[in-house]
């Protein structure tokens, strides 16, 4: 079988380090700069996620998608080689990846398809880590396998996991995601960039970083040798300078 993504990875390797060093709020920052769609919720997650692993920072990648329902067992029998169709499905895409599941079964978890194993599995077929709807076990194994988890819950089973469909639109915590998406996620939750913001991106994010480093930042610190004058007024110059730089750098409105 022969699968297609939706998009071709169209960032450097380098490119893709220096996106991680980054936050997620820092990155919509700097996407809202540059891209042409909407910058509210169109873009990340409207549900609240959890990441179980905080202390391994943002992870970046390329979305590979999967849709699970742990309740039913006939899915097994559906299509008994659905695992190693949707295994050959995540060799052939390059990576990084970053697997999109959608559990059926929300918001009554049932099982859990990640774990030890297949924490292990996906890393060692390029994947990073997981956005999943549904829940996450064995969190300290996964963990060591340097794979992250963004989801739902934690739970102890894993029911009757088997792929259903792959590479496929999923919509998981609120927002729809295809095969091939860019995207950028940490404890705060997930984006995605689509192709045509990507290559603007690590230096709209840069920018917007050092922009308020450089201004509105500074200005709140070390006011205790200030009137309440004196520190709103370097407030609104550090304000207007913030918001001129924008323009400058982006030609738009500069609002902030």
């Amino acid at each position: 079988m022969s699968y297609s993504q939706k998009n071709t990875p169209t960032l450097s390797p380098a490119d893709l380090y220096q996106l991680k060093r980054w936050n997620t709020p820092t990155i919509f920052n700097g996407w809202e700069q540059i891209t042409k769609q909407s910058p509210g919720a169109d873009s990340f997650n409207i549900e609240e996620s959890h990441d179980f692993m905080p202390q391994m920072g943002p992870m970046v990648g390329y979305a590979v998608t999967l849709v699970i329902e742990p309740s039913n067992e006939s899915h097994r029998h559906t299509n008994p080689n659905a695992g190693a169709e949707y295994r050959a499905y995540l060799a052939s895409i390059p990576g990084p990846k970053i697997v999109v599941v959608q559990d059926l079964d929300k918001p009554r978890i049932i099982g859990s398809h990640w774990g030890e194993v297949n924490a292990n599995l996906h890393r060692a077929l390029g994947c990073v880590g997981t956005i999943t709807d549904g829940a996450i076990r064995d969190v300290d194994e996964m963990t060591n396998a340097g794979f992250k988890a963004l989801a739902r819950r934690l739970c102890v089973g894993h029911g009757f996991v088997h792929p259903v469909r792959w590479n496929c639109e999923v919509e998981v915590f609120g927002r729809k995601v295809n095969p091939g998406d860019f995207i950028h996620a940490d404890k705060h939750g997930f984006m995605t960039i689509a192709p045509e913001d990507q290559s603007r991106l690590l230096d709209a994010a840069r920018f917007m970083d050092e922009n308020e480093c450089k201004t509105v930042i500074p200005s709140t610190r070390g006011g205790a040798d200030k009137n309440t004058t004196e520190l709103l007024a370097d407030l609104e110059n550090s304000i207007d300078e913030f918001r001129n730089n924008v323009k400058t750098k982006f030609n738009n409105s500069g609002e902030w």
